[in-house]
């Protein structure tokens, strides 16, 4: 290293030009990619590590570094490398190569180096060398933004995620939270991008509340484009989701809740969810109601609605004695409480015979009826759901009617069939008939 590169390294008074040279060069080869023609594939992964390097080098600017000795080596190494690249493109651009095997060879050399780069930054960062100034995730980029422009967006945010303080993290979390409910192109992008996806798996577990409720509210999002999925499952999302439904705060548990919710329609990953003990985890949300919201117990009802459809899952709720459970919470002052327990009791009792006499002996009825009753003030929707329950569940035996009649049933069908909303009088309508039916069928 001669006196010049020495006196750069040693003084930090250098260190901010160089940086600052670094990342206009960077900004320059960027560019300069998109216009070469050949070997496309290995320049598009270059372009991407490079913007990845960008967005580290314009996020540790902003952070005080006097006299950082690994810092001024690691930006004397990148200048180097960016060298290397800008010759390797003016020969591509000018076709000027010695052979195509060759400069395939040195374009993968080249990646090795940019992700070392990357990975070195990162654990400069990570080891405290950096301290943390005036960190401003960049400008959200306008509705018509090209790719290019969203994915160096997403990548900027991704450095933010990687090596940022807590607060700039938690800066950047809400940053995309917020694109990714204006515009799905942000999703599709952040998938693509190698590894952000498991940063936000990996935030679920962490110790500052903040971020985790961001990063379960990022997670819940992105659950909710079918397309994306999958992608949350192949990084592993369910184990996280569980542990915060058992530890996090009450709104990480709410988001990670909606989640599951998105992740096991129609019964997918439902074994994965009780492998990791997430049935029993939902279970107590809905044990322990007087702790829990009632938009958590809701979600969770939700979730288990999901998993019953799996015999066994279904028969596990059951022995664990949830069926009461259930049932109290249907004769909850909370709507939402009761609507959703109700969709879940009703899920549970279809074309099984066994549960709907156990919820019928737990007072399934009265706590049906109840809703139905015209001096409670519950809206048009709980009594759908309260008509349907007796439909499905409340015409099964004789007993059944016996209960029906003394909890006076046929008073509410009446007044609902006079004076009720068009959809409950068919509904109204409809349990008359189910329940004349019932009286038709000959004594056991």
């Amino acid at each position: 290293m001669g006196e010049e590169e020495s006196s750069l390294v040693y003084h930090s008074s250098t260190e901010k030009p160089r940086l600052k040279q670094a990342i206009v060069l960077i900004s320059s080869l960027i560019s300069l990619s998109h216009t070469i023609k050949v070997f496309t594939a290995k320049w598009q992964s270059v372009r991407n590590k490079l913007e990845e390097l960008f967005s580290n080098l314009t996020a540790i600017e902003n952070c005080e570094s006097s006299e950082n000795l690994s810092l001024s080596i690691a930006v004397v190494s990148i200048l180097a490398t960016l060298k290397n690249c800008n010759e390797l493109a003016k020969q591509c651009l000018e076709f000027s190569y010695s052979g195509k095997l060759l400069m395939q060879s040195d374009l993968d050399m080249l990646s090795a180096k940019l992700d070392a780069h990357i990975k070195s930054l990162s654990d400069i960062y990570a080891a405290g060398l950096l301290t943390q100034s005036n960190a401003i995730v960049v400008s959200r980029p306008s509705v018509s933004a090209s790719k290019d422009d969203i994915r160096f967006y997403i990548n900027d945010l991704q450095s933010r995620l990687k090596i940022g303080s807590s607060d700039m993290k938690k800066q950047a979390l809400e940053a995309f939270n917020e694109v990714i409910q204006l515009d799905e192109r942000y999703v599709k992008i952040a998938v693509e991008i190698d590894g952000f996806i498991y940063l936000l798996v990996n935030f679920l577990d962490s110790q500052e509340s903040d971020i985790q409720e961001e990063a379960a509210k990022a997670v819940s999002l992105i659950a909710g484009f079918q397309s994306y999925k999958s992608v949350l499952i192949g990084a592993g999302i369910i184990a996280p989701l569980i542990r915060v439904l058992e530890s996090g705060t009450d709104l990480s548990k709410e988001f990670a809740a909606r989640c599951l919710m998105k992740v096991t329609e129609n019964s997918d990953n439902a074994w994965s969810v009780s492998a990791h003990g997430g049935v029993t985890a939902l279970l107590k949300i809905c044990c322990n109601s007087s702790h829990c919201g009632s938009e958590l117990i809701a979600l969770a009802c939700g979730v288990l609605k999901n998993l019953v459809g799996v015999e066994e899952i279904k028969r596990f709720v059951v022995e664990e004695g949830a069926i009461s459970e259930f049932v109290e919470l249907a004769r909850s002052k909370d709507e939402v409480i009761h609507i959703c327990s109700l969709d879940l009791l009703q899920t549970m009792a279809y074309r099984d015979e066994s549960i709907r006499k156990m919820i019928i002996e737990e007072g399934g009825i009265s706590a049906l009826v109840r809703i139905l009753d015209p001096k409670s003030s519950v809206s048009t929707k709980a009594r759908e759901v309260a008509f349907r329950g007796i439909a499905n569940i409340c015409f099964s035996s004789e007993n059944s009617i016996s209960i029906l009649l003394n909890c006076a049933f046929m008073d509410h069908i009446l007044h609902f069939l006079r004076y009720g909303e068009v959809s409950v009088q068919e509904l109204a309508l409809k349990a008359a008939f189910g329940y004349a039916e019932r009286l038709r069928k000959p004594r056991r």
